[in-house]
């Protein structure tokens, strides 16, 4: 549990490199709710850590603590800071643990290590730059984990969501390392499953969370996809924690995993490009 702040952030609408950013605190009045052009980007708690509102943050590290221990060294590299909620928990959590997060909004970051007070360099690096151009620019072997959670607006840019990009990741990763996707979709889940077959292209394994009525198609909302050249089992404590929450989730891996992008095919550069012709 962090100590508690001196001063409060300052709840506004301020200009930041690609619009917007506004903060307000939440009803509760204990944490803070950063929107992003309109768009909810991210919730935080100045005093607390390991307070995570948004449910996919908590199905993420529910896969990460199933499989690292507390005293780990972990390097994960976070595609998408925002308010940098992730970061700030899986610091709490693996003391021992160095992140970078990249964002592509440099008066964002700016303006998010202004008024939250974040972790400093080792600890956290917030690098600014594309997600894709960031991660080419690592060298191998060199992370544990590596999260995509990057919008513009309610949707990932698309260069991020290719076998190509998601090659780059492989290589950045060493061996059995672990890569969360945050997949936002709608009813008909085509996006998440073209995602799906994509990871699974580059990884060997991969597992999909989710509330099981998105998966369903009763409503639009988050898919988490896992991929990893490690092991990726539902075991029963993960299983567990992925159902304590508010939005219960459930986990497909292996064949269910497979089943469920098997009419998709993996995107790719090429794909995206005639696309947009």
């Amino acid at each position: 549990m962090a100590s508690r702040r001196n001063t409060e952030p300052s709840a506004g609408v301020y200009p930041i490199d690609t619009g917007t950013c506004a903060i307000t605190r939440d009803d509760d009045g204990a944490g803070w709710l950063v929107e992003i052009n309109g768009v909810q980007s991210s919730h935080i708690d100045p005093d607390d850590p390991r307070r995570l509102d948004f449910e996919y943050m908590r199905w993420m590290v529910a896969v990460i603590e199933a499989r690292h221990d507390r005293e780990e060294a972990l390097r994960i590299l976070h595609l998408g800071a925002g308010a940098c909620s992730l970061p700030r928990y899986l610091i709490d959590r693996f003391p021992r643990s160095r992140h970078v997060a990249v964002d592509v909004d440099a008066a964002l970051a700016t303006l998010i290590r202004e008024q939250f007070d974040l972790p400093r360099a080792p600890v956290l690096r917030v690098r600014v730059g594309d997600a894709r151009t960031v991660t080419a620019s690592l060298t191998d072997d060199s992370r544990d984990v590596v999260i995509r959670d990057v919008f513009a607006g309610a949707v990932t840019p698309p260069h991020l969501t290719t076998v190509e990009f998601t090659a780059e990741v492989h290589r950045v990763l060493r061996p059995g390392g672990l890569y969360l996707v945050n997949c936002a979709d709608t009813r008909d889940l085509a996006h998440a499953r073209a995602q799906t077959a994509t990871v699974a292209d580059r990884f060997e394994n991969v597992a999909i969370i989710a509330d099981p009525a998105m998966l369903k198609g009763r409503r639009y909302g988050n898919v988490i996809i896992a991929g990893s050249d490690g092991p990726m089992d539902s075991t029963p404590a993960l299983v567990k924690q992925l159902l304590a929450g508010a939005v219960p989730a459930g986990i497909r891996a292996a064949g269910q995993a497979a089943e469920f992008a098997r009419a998709a095919a993996p995107l790719t550069d090429a794909i995206l490009a005639a696309g947009q012709r």
